[in-house]
């Protein structure tokens, strides 16, 4: 009798850890996809402010149509992208774009004086620093869900139930060598 009852306690209390192992898993995939919600806010505040960069820049630059074309063509990768990894690398795409555009500006001194243009460059400007801060977010929520997911006990039963390590928001490596080396200062 006595024995029955501790199996029983036994067997309750492993349920009981079970339930509890699979729920922060849940939880932990939940604030992941709640991150990245967070980052396709800031996509879309972008994406629709890019068209209006574009035409304010194409009155002054005309003749730089193939930058303007491969903003063009990352707003739309962007927009077409469905999984989590595909928007990653169309939002990189796109960063990489604006990037060059913020190269050209330099070159047209009556565009940086421009009071449309200033507002938009300055609400890019703002985007992309909550973009940097969603980001970073992201990759917060998808560490705490790597590491539940690689850590003894919850990796025995993560596989079972479909948990697996997640990608972070990363550059991609054809931007990391611009990335890594120092900036180049002129005055």
């Amino acid at each position: 009798m006595v024995t029955t009852i501790i199996i029983i306690a036994v067997i309750a209390v492993i349920v009981v850890f079970v339930i509890g192992m699979y729920n922060n898993l849940v939880k932990l995939r939940n604030n992941r996809e709640n991150a990245f919600a967070d980052i396709d806010v800031q996509l879309k505040q972008r994406f629709d402010l890019v068209p209006q960069l574009v035409a304010t820049v194409k009155g002054y630059a005309e003749h730089e149509k193939g930058l303007l074309e491969s903003i063009t063509a990352a707003r739309s990768a962007s927009m077409n992208a469905n999984t989590i990894d595909e928007k990653i690398k169309a939002d990189n795409m796109l960063t990489s774009a604006l990037a060059g555009l913020k190269v050209q500006v330099e070159a047209y001194p009556d565009l940086k004086a421009n009071q449309n243009f200033l507002q938009l460059q300055g609400e890019l400007a703002d985007i992309e620093n909550k973009l940097a801060a969603v980001r970073r977010f992201f990759n917060s929520a998808t560490r705490e869900l790597n590491n539940a997911v690689q850590s003894f006990p919850a990796n025995l039963l993560a596989g079972m139930f479909g948990f697996h390590k997640e990608a972070m928001y990363e550059i991609e490596a054809s931007e990391r060598a611009n990335v890594e080396k120092a900036p180049e200062i002129k005055f």
